[in-house]
């Protein structure tokens, strides 16, 4: 019964954070990259309130139910489950050392005088931890479909 939950929890959470990760890359992003200075401060300060700390709570308990059904799960689950941790872990990597740091940056910044647009390199961290998010739901749902 717990293998089933938690395969329940790991599936619907990483399809979760991949959505909003490829939501953000194919739509967000580029609405974002269109606006003015000004506006994009604005509509990043307005957007960060929303994610924060849904994000990092939803990956951080995916990542634990993972390593939790590599030891609970038969082949090839015990494989696949830790293998999606590792990613998601990856996930939490690119976040807090690309994103976050640039996130916060931003806050410093004003609508006026000189910048380094910061948008480039956060949307190049972003697919990078997109296409980590992606490979853990691809190793989870060929661990729930394989494990009978």
């Amino acid at each position: 019964m717990l293998e089933e939950v938690l395969s329940g929890v790991v599936l619907i959470g990483t399809g979760t954070v991949t959505g909003i990760f490829v939501a953000v890359l194919v739509s967000v992003g580029p609405a974002m990259s269109a606006m003015g200075r000004a506006e994009y401060l604005r509509a990043h300060a307005l957007l960060g309130r929303g994610y924060h700390p849904l994000m990092p709570i939803l990956v951080n308990v995916v990542t634990v139910s993972s390593i939790a059904l590599g030891w609970l799960a038969p082949a090839p689950g015990h494989v696949l489950f830790p293998v999606a941790a590792v990613l998601l872990i990856g996930v939490q990597a690119v976040s807090h050392l690309g994103n976050v740091p640039i996130n916060r940056s931003l806050s410093a910044l004003s609508a006026n005088g000189p910048w380094t647009d910061p948008r480039p390199l956060w949307r190049a961290w972003h697919r990078l931890r997109t296409v980590l998010a992606a490979l853990a739901l691809v190793a989870v749902t060929v661990a729930v479909l394989a494990t009978p």
